[in-house]
């Protein structure tokens, strides 16, 4: 038996100011897609914005149902946006952002584990990591690749 250690590295900064430019502009576009989050039940509004490698840039937000399953979240409803618009250009960042009906959520919020699938599935179809920003009032979170938010995550060689 071997014991192993997992080790994760980001990056967390205090504000909104403290990010390189275009880090800020992507969280700025998420906290806007956050405002049209249809979330009637949670009263959650997710927001994510998405830049693609030739500059563009995808908003998604969530969208709730009342048979809750057939909702979907913010993250990929940009990304599958994202791919099916631009199916030949890779994700370079993704910026996600909420707000609960006292405004801006103190800690970041973490995608739920479908949608981190999701942005493996993206990251394993282009060969390049993508730069996930989480952003929250308190602090923003900053991982150089869904590996760091998905360890052990399930990838097309699995299938192997």
């Amino acid at each position: 038996m071997r014991k192993n250690e997992l080790r994760i590295v980001h990056f967390e900064f205090d504000n909104i100011g403290e990010l390189q430019k275009e880090d800020r502009e992507l969280v700025l576009a998420a906290r806007k897609a956050s405002k049209n989050a249809y979330a009637p039940y949670s009263k959650f509004h997710v927001g994510a914005a998405i830049q693609l490698e030739n500059g563009e840039i995808v908003n998604g937000n969530n969208q709730e149902n009342s048979a809750f399953t057939s909702g979907l979240c913010a993250e990929r409803t940009a990304l599958f946006y994202a791919n099916a618009n631009f199916p030949n250009v890779a994700v370079k960042r993704i910026a996600v952002t909420a707000e609960n009906s006292s405004g801006l959520v103190l800690d970041p919020v973490k995608p739920c584990g479908s949608c981190r699938q999701a942005m493996i599935e993206t990251e394993t179809r282009f060969h390049k990591p993508i730069r996930i920003i989480l952003d929250g009032d308190d602090k923003i979170l900053v991982f150089e690749g869904v590996d760091s938010l998905l360890p052990f995550a399930f990838k097309p060689d699995s299938l192997d």
